[in-house]
């Protein structure tokens, strides 16, 4: 510095590291308006969304109800014979009739198995084929919600994300053992695939979805196909996201109908393993899917499904009200909601006009939301009507909705444009993501209310059966002196299970009467009890125990019985009194009493109230609907003022004194030679 001379000394450029890029947004159809430079709002990745759905869907899994008897007799009681050798058949799953599918059923046999390889007992067997299923819809489910994400909006895919998790029908259908569940997986799936652009370089779209409809059609429910009308149509008639000139537009439709059908065919494959497996199960040749069809539509007018009950027009719009709530409202609204958005928000769909050559999106996105329509108009249409028959739409009820919610967003949009005259303030305001987080959480809440209403008014069965394994049958044990001493300086949790196999001496039966149809399977009962029906006031035809049948040349299907129709089993709905057995000669009992409005008949009297022939083993409160608010029984809420809007019955496991008794001092008698036995203290 002294001599006049400055010197500079460069440092060599750091090398920054790259920032990841950004996801790309808006390449869904739906497009937003507002804020489009500004960050994607947060939506759960893939992993994310598994983890949460899983741990709702587990939940149902492990405290969801059975709401209907064919869940149990034609599904649950297969199963068990599969795995026990023992269970109730119905007509349905008998060689002569063969609408029920053992490829379907045998699906599930590794799932339940598992409580087997762990020594676990059966009704962790229950709950491990109830949590497979919980592990099928959430990765069906979160494969949807992220296809909706991509290829429609990320708002939408939010909005879709929280009314499948809260609600109140896919809590029910998620985890039901019911081929529509099934169908219900797979239509799910398959839209994950319908939702992208069919394109003719898009082979993978075709061949996933063709492939997951079938599945859902061949193993599951054969009517569950008529929802991929709409993509069929898609894939043969519109161009979607292709660009096809005039010129080439019969080599374009040659190129989309070759590739479905090839598709189709592929998919015909599904056939292959099912029919095997149904032909050696009934020991015949069998194709279950056509059965069904042929029952159902070419039944005749002496049998069909009508003989089950009938339901006026508006059954589905009741039914889906109290599970969907404002969900249900939404959804339905979607198709009118698209038309007005067409008039009043056209952008929302696109900033650029569809050139003569490619689809209007307006016209992609209906065919997206058709298959709801159909599938509601199809049922209807139906005298015979169950809620299980809406369960392979149910993912589409709410993807409509979310649909909805994000077009009524943009009509709050441009009006408040329209009214401020100031895009930037309609950026800046919060009304718009306030409205669409109010309706998402009233639905949630109106969701979990149902759900907490069908758990307090109507899991009784299924909590009554499992006091009946876990107290009375230990109890009579306990009070027998057959139950052994537990180890010593063993920790109460570590104690070895209690052996109920040592109840076989007793010959138990326990007996089902007007509550047949809400028996929760044997899967819940121990292999020491045996279950029979007594005569009630219904006069169809109910189950009876499978039969041992005759030997076949396949060693791995052991259960010869599926190959027989036992005695009296028929499709016309008609009685089998050889059914029943007399009441004197049941040990317990499971009925049904309503104290506040009794009725009582021949074959219904009131047995909880025969204190005489009959004691309480156990009775758990169940709603009386028919004499309580509308309100109050469709929601449940905390506090006494709601509940007492509610009137309850008794459900209840009676013991018959006499027979019980005796069987405890026969049992005393043969332990102890008649001296009186220690009764031990014991923490169930």
């Amino acid at each position: 510095m002294a001599s006049g001379t400055q010197t500079l000394r460069f440092r060599r450029p750091e090398t920054s590291k790259p920032t990841p890029p950004q996801p790309k947004r808006h390449t869904g159809i739906l497009q937003d308006q507002l804020r489009r430079a500004a960050r994607k709002p947060w939506v759960p990745d893939f992993q994310t969304a598994v983890r949460i759905l899983l741990l709702v869907r587990v939940a149902g899994a492990m405290y969801s109800n059975i709401s209907d008897c064919d869940e149990v007799f034609n599904f649950w009681e297969p199963l068990h014979f599969l795995q026990y050798g023992h269970g109730f058949q119905t007509w349905e799953v008998t060689p002569t009739f063969a609408i029920r599918s053992w490829a379907y059923i045998l699906f599930h046999l590794p799932a339940a198995r598992l409580s087997s390889v762990f020594a676990l007992g059966k009704r962790p067997a229950f709950f491990a084929v109830r949590i497979f299923f919980a592990v099928l819809s959430t990765v069906c489910e979160a494969k949807f919600f992220r296809t909706v994400v991509e290829k429609i909006n990320d708002r939408v895919g939010r909005y879709l994300f929280f009314i499948l998790l809260f609600n109140a029908g896919m809590w029910n259908a998620a985890t039901a053992f019911l081929p529509s569940s099934f169908a219900m997986y797979a239509t799910t799936l398959a839209f994950a695939f319908v939702l992208e652009p069919s394109t003719v370089q898009n082979t993978r779209r075709t061949l996933y979805a063709t492939l997951s409809f079938a599945s859902g059609a061949i193993v599951g429910w054969p009517f569950a196909l008529a929802l991929s009308l709409p993509f069929v149509v898609e894939e043969l008639f519109v161009v979607s996201g292709d660009k096809v000139d005039l010129a080439s537009h019969a080599n374009w439709m040659f190129a989309r109908w070759r590739r479905l059908i090839l598709a189709g065919i592929v998919s015909a494959l599904i056939f292959v393993p099912v029919i095997y497996i149904d032909s050696v199960a009934y020991g015949k040749w069998t194709i279950v899917p056509w059965n069904i069809v042929q029952y159902n539509v070419f039944g005749g007018s002496e049998r069909g499904p009508d003989l089950y009950g009938t339901s006026p027009w508006y059954f589905y719009v009741l039914n889906l009200l109290l599970n969907f709530n404002i969900v249900f409202v939404l959804a339905f609204a979607s198709l009118p909601s698209l038309v007005i958005t067409y008039y009043v928000d056209h952008k929302r769909l696109g900033l650029t006009k569809p050139r003569p050559n490619e689809s209007s999106p307006y016209t992609i996105l209906a065919l997206r939301l058709a298959p709801l329509y159909l599938w509601t108009s199809i049922l209807t249409s139906q005298a015979h009507k169950e809620e299980r028959f809406m369960f392979p739409a149910y993912p589409l009820i709410c993807f409509n909705a979310a649909i909805t919610v994000y077009l009524l967003r943009g009509w709050l949009e441009v009006a408040y444009i329209f009214v401020t005259k100031s895009p930037y303030k309609a950026s800046k305001s919060v009304i718009f993501s306030t409205t669409t987080l109010c309706i998402v959480l009233t639905t949630g809440l109106l969701s979990v209310s149902r759900i907490l209403a069908l758990w307090h008014y109507y899991h009784a069965p299924l909590s009554l059966f499992d006091r009946f394994e876990t107290i009375e049958l230990p109890r009579l044990l306990n009070d027998t002196g057959l139950l052994p001493l537990p180890p010593a300086g063993v920790d109460e949790r570590d104690r070895p299970n209690i052996d109920l196999t040592l109840l076989e001496q007793f010959e138990l039966k326990l007996c089902l009467g007007k509550e047949w149809h809400r028996f929760p399977g044997h899967y819940l009962v121990p292999n020491v009890v045996s279950i029979d029906f007594v005569k009630s006031d219904f006069e169809g035809l109910l189950p009876t125990h499978f039969r041992l049948g005759n030997t076949g040349s396949e060693p791995w299907w052991d259960r010869k019985g599926s190959r027989n129709t036992p005695p009296g089993l028929n499709d016309l709905n008609k009685e089998v009194q050889e059914y029943y057995i007399l009441v004197e000669t049941c040990d317990y009992l499971v009925d049904l009493d309503f104290p506040l409005h009794p009725t009582s008949s021949r074959h219904e009297p009131r047995y909880a109230v025969d204190e005489q022939t009959w004691e309480r083993v156990a009775c758990m409160p169940f709603l009386d609907a028919s004499h309580s608010s509308l309100v109050t029984r469709t929601l449940w809420i905390p506090g006494r003022w709601w509940q007492s809007k509610n009137e309850y019955g008794d459900y209840c496991l009676l013991k018959n004194r006499e027979r019980v008794d005796a069987k405890e001092r026969d049992a005393v008698t043969r332990t102890n030679g008649g001296n009186s036995t220690q009764r031990h203290n014991i923490s169930i």
